[in-house]
């Protein structure tokens, strides 16, 4: 989850620990992000205490020149003094504040370092590395920072520093521990507010991820993105009303296609139909390209069981984008529910052949090369993995699926080797589904109805929601004498689809969240 928590228009942002005061008309300097940090002011104010009053004169014209910002005479000096004491932990801190405030961010950090190798609990060496490592993204600021919130639990900014470095990990069960210790400090922090609320959608703490979003409205209340990300977070909280409310401002005249999508599914949690259908269909008039639109519409005409409205609808957007195949899967499931299976199986059929990518298994479509469509790339990657491990079930079955995906054809040697692949990964690992749910599409491509069946049957024990398994037993089955039951695994299909719709919905809700807490 990297990415920039201050945005490239915030480069210049600084922050400052907490209890030092660096003062600007005696207000603390605007913390904008957590990306630098003033190492000079936050660690002499140390040293004062330890040095001023120092007998030995080298070491307090040492200080002098660091006060007054003359760091190579700081250095000059600092040679003969650690000379003379190399096991002084606090000269060496000196150093690296020296070398720092050059912009010489590797001999500071070898300063620091040899500093706290002396002396494990400097604080001052201890906040230089973890300055270091932090402007630097690195996660090796991780352990410096856990060491100084135990040498001082209350600090603030080792809290919100760790926050970022944990959520840029990925982290996000450790970060929103040190979010909440830090909450005042990013207070006034859009970046990082967006990123605390995301880790709280994440770990489906939503009704608290609302409540940060309302803080980040707060501050910047006209701003439309905002207002959206906030109605998002409120429809997964399951509050509707609030995210009425939120989005008023940007659903009237000045409405744009997103505000009244979201709109619409929150009248439609309110049950007020006609508002909700009211509001797609402004969305739909200001976005006639946007496909998500007329599947929210195609669901929405189901669950009211007003089928053939929904059929008009998503006729229009066929006829401007005609090769969308989202739009024939929500057509095809209007259709079950009219009981026109012909009409709904045309509709599936065309649906994979427009996204051949629908058929490809979870573990293909997860290699780089497929997701750039170098299917060749992507089975010589397979290849390679192969000869180190020929009996990987999993290598086994992504090699069948990307050969058929390349149109292996039957009699061919690419297809002996994928189905000869197939089959070894079932027998290697008969509980792996997506397995037999690529055998099943190789026997079916080989005119091997009764086998590719019982494949799909198989899938479907392991996985009941395996779509895939679903449509190509309803391919098999029409060229078997077992038809009677392509109807109601129409039906299973459809419902395979509409629970998926809003499964995919919310992930855009999520990713709509997600997208605004990038950090860098």
């Amino acid at each position: 989850m990297g990415g920039n928590l201050c945005g490239p228009e915030l480069a210049q942002c600084r922050v400052v620990y907490h209890e030092i005061a660096i003062q600007e008309s005696n207000e603390l300097l605007p913390m904008r992000c957590l990306r630098k940090l003033v190492l000079i002011s936050v660690l002499l104010p140390l040293f004062r205490v330890g040095f001023v009053q120092a007998e030995q004169d080298l070491t307090a014209r040492i200080i002098s020149a660091l006060q007054e910002q003359k760091y190579d005479e700081a250095l000059r000096l600092l040679g003969p003094a650690l000379h003379a004491s190399p096991g002084d932990a606090q000269l060496w801190t000196m150093q690296g504040v020296a070398y720092g405030r050059q912009g010489n961010k590797k001999d500071a950090l070898n300063s620091f370092r040899h500093a706290i190798k002396i002396s494990p609990d400097n604080i001052p060496a201890l906040q230089g590395v973890a300055q270091i490592e932090f402007d630097a993204g690195n996660q090796a600021g991780i352990p410096v920072l856990e060491h100084l919130i135990q040498l001082r639990p209350n600090d603030l900014t080792s809290h919100g520093m760790l926050a970022v470095l944990e959520y840029q990990k990925g982290d996000c069960s450790a970060a929103v521990v040190h979010f909440e210790k830090a909450a005042a400090l990013f207070a006034s922090q859009l970046p990082a507010l967006h990123a605390y609320g995301a880790c709280l959608v994440k770990l489906k703490r939503v009704d608290e991820a609302a409540e940060v979003f309302s803080k980040s409205l707060a501050l910047n209340p006209e701003d439309r993105r905002e207002r959206q990300i906030l109605a998002s977070v409120q429809l997964m909280a399951h509050q509707p009303d609030e995210a009425v409310a939120t989005l008023g401002p940007v659903s009237g005249t000045n409405a744009d296609a997103l505000s009244l999508q979201l709109a619409s599914a929150a009248y439609e949690d309110l049950h007020n139909t006609d508002k909700a259908v009211d509001a797609l269909q402004r969305a739909i008039l200001l976005e006639p390209q946007n496909v998500s639109l007329y599947v929210g519409f195609a669901a929405l005409s189901s669950t009211h069981q007003s089928f053939q409205v929904g059929i008009d609808v998503v006729n229009d957007g066929i006829n401007l984008q005609p090769k969308a195949a989202p739009l024939y899967f929500a057509r095809g499931v209007l259709y079950v529910q009219i009981a026109e299976y012909e009409k709904a199986q045309a509709d599936f059929d065309k649906a994979y052949d427009l996204d051949p990518s629908q058929s490809l298994s979870i573990a293909a479509q997860s290699l780089a090369a497929v997701q750039q469509n170098d299917l060749p790339r992507a089975q010589e990657g397979v290849e390679l993995k192969l000869k180190h491990n020929p009996d990987d079930p999993i290598l086994l079955y992504m090699q069948a699926d990307i050969l058929l995906e390349q149109g292996a054809e039957p009699g061919s040697p690419e297809f002996q080797r994928a189905l000869g692949s197939a089959k070894r990964a079932v027998e290697l690992r008969p509980s792996l589904g997506p397995a037999r749910g690529v055998l099943a599409k190789l026997y079916l491509k080989n005119g091997q109805y009764p086998e590719a069946a019982a494949q799909c049957r198989k899938a479907l024990e392991i996985d009941p929601k395996d779509q895939s398994a679903v449509y190509h037993l309803i391919q098999a089955l029409r060229k078997t004498d077992k038809k009677s039951e392509i109807p109601d695994l129409l039906k299973r299909l459809a419902a395979l689809r509409q629970e998926a719709t809003t499964e995919e919905r919310e992930q855009y809700r999520y990713k709509l969240v997600e997208g605004d807490a990038s950090l860098k």
